[in-house]
């Protein structure tokens, strides 16, 4: 099932989500450069410099405050990095359908933050459950699902266009947010405890980003949903 738009209209343009689109695909674009000009093991030097290796921050946290220094903004930095088109058009798409509600929902700056942090808690939670990973995780996939785990819980009932396989036959249905992206969230699970066992792999995928990422969403969702919204004239 894969998403194609929502029908759940916004009170103002989401220029937040239209930014953080650009600057991943810029940030991509720059990618392509270091690849073209020093080949495939500049581009893995700069992941590796860049992106987020979880064994590299667990020693950190027990080391020096010059390597935390060092790996600390690695957080951040490694979500603005794609590991190629496909990842980073997914990425992109789910942000596009999804992140303008919560940011209209949010306003501006209070989503600026929701996302970075929901990154940096997708993050840590990689970390703490494959602390030893000396292979580094990039991509905006931990702070979208923090975009997901917010909307299924602000939204459940908001109808999205999908294109729904059929085995060889495919069909666009208007399907609730809460299936779609409840099935997302199910198959993120059973996938990343799969993945626990001794002789299994992720196949790359940091798959509890997505889990930690997405908790904390609806968890702040869960929140946002308290608080009446807010009345009065857009900035």
């Amino acid at each position: 099932m894969i998403p194609l738009r929502d029908a759940n209209p916004t009170r103002r343009w989401p220029i937040v989500t239209v930014l953080l689109i650009a600057a991943c695909v810029a940030v991509f674009v720059a990618e392509l450069g270091v690849e073209a000009n020093g080949g495939g093991q500049a581009l893995e030097r700069l992941f590796r410099d860049w992106g987020l290796v979880p064994r590299d921050v667990s020693a950190a946290l027990g080391g020096s405050s010059a390597a935390l220094d060092r790996e600390l903004p690695t957080v951040v930095t490694s979500l603005f990095l794609h590991g190629g088109w496909i990842h980073l058009g997914g990425n992109m798409l789910y942000l596009w359908i999804f992140g303008n509600n919560v940011e209209d929902r949010l306003g501006r700056i209070g989503f600026v933050l929701f996302y970075l942090f929901g990154g940096v808690v997708a993050s840590a939670t990689q970390v703490f459950v494959d602390p030893s990973s000396p292979i580094p995780v990039v991509g905006a996939s931990g702070a979208i699902a923090a975009v997901l785990g917010a909307y299924v819980v602000l939204y459940p009932r908001a109808r999205v266009l999908s294109l729904v396989f059929l085995g060889f036959f495919y069909q666009l249905l208007q399907v609730p947010a809460i299936v779609v992206l409840g099935l997302w969230f199910v198959l993120q699970l059973v996938s990343g405890l799969a993945s626990l066992g001794p002789t299994s792999a992720s196949g790359g995928v940091a798959l509890f980003a997505h889990i930690g990422g997405f908790v904390f969403g609806a968890t702040a969702g869960g929140v946002l949903l308290t608080r009446r919204p807010r009345q009065g004239r857009l900035a």
